[in-house]
């Protein structure tokens, strides 16, 4: 029975290689569209496995890295309008990494400009892409309780309400639509797992 196992298994492994040789889809051509601060987007032309070709617009990103830290068991969030859905939004401390840095570095710097408070201490939480229909963006989510007072310092375009929330009030702003952002989103539930089972 295990043998049988385990030839299904390898079987399945080389179709899932020959499935993702035909579906690959080679770029022919990329169209550099915009360049900006955060982003970049280009429209790229690609071949299908049929031969017909296509096109992708695709958003460029360097990558963001965020932190769910608890203070005394509450969680440390920010307030601050958001211009894309015309609202404002509470979410956990995050931003874009600079080029070649490490998330884990971006992390604790973000916590402390966006919060007040640092940690030495950050435990990679998840990692995960945002939008991989039309965005390469990936975002690397920390977590930590052990922080300590430091210098808030946000962006020179940046106004933040800055906020320590309980679960229940993280989950009462999720049902009010002023927490609708995933990561936002993932360390809440991720919080309620470590508050019922003490690990992730």
């Amino acid at each position: 029975m295990r043998k049988k196992q385990i030839q299904f298994k390898g079987r399945l492994r080389v179709e899932e290689q020959q499935r993702a040789e035909l579906w690959r889809e080679e770029t022919i051509k990329t169209e550099p569209i915009f360049e900006g601060k955060m982003i970049t987007l280009q429209v790229d032309t690609v071949t299908l496995a049929d031969g017909r070709t296509a096109t992708r617009e695709i958003v460029k990103h360097p990558g963001a890295a965020a932190v769910m830290a608890l203070l005394d068991g509450k969680l440390l969030v920010v307030e601050q309008f958001r211009k894309p859905l015309e609202k404002f939004q509470i979410e956990i401390p995050a931003g874009k990494l600079d080029p070649g840095e490490d998330p884990m570095t971006a992390a604790a710097r973000e916590l402390e400009e966006e919060t007040g408070y640092r940690s030495n201490d950050l435990t990679l939480l998840s990692a995960f892409y945002t939008s991989p229909g039309f965005a390469d963006e990936k975002l690397y989510i920390y977590f930590t309780d052990k922080v300590e007072q430091g210098v808030i310092n946000p962006d020179d375009d940046e106004d933040l309400k800055v906020e320590a929330i309980t679960l229940e009030q993280a989950e009462a702003y999720i049902q009010e639509g002023r927490i609708s952002d995933a990561k936002t989103i993932l360390a809440v539930y991720a919080w309620k797992l470590y508050n019922l089972t003490g690990r992730f």
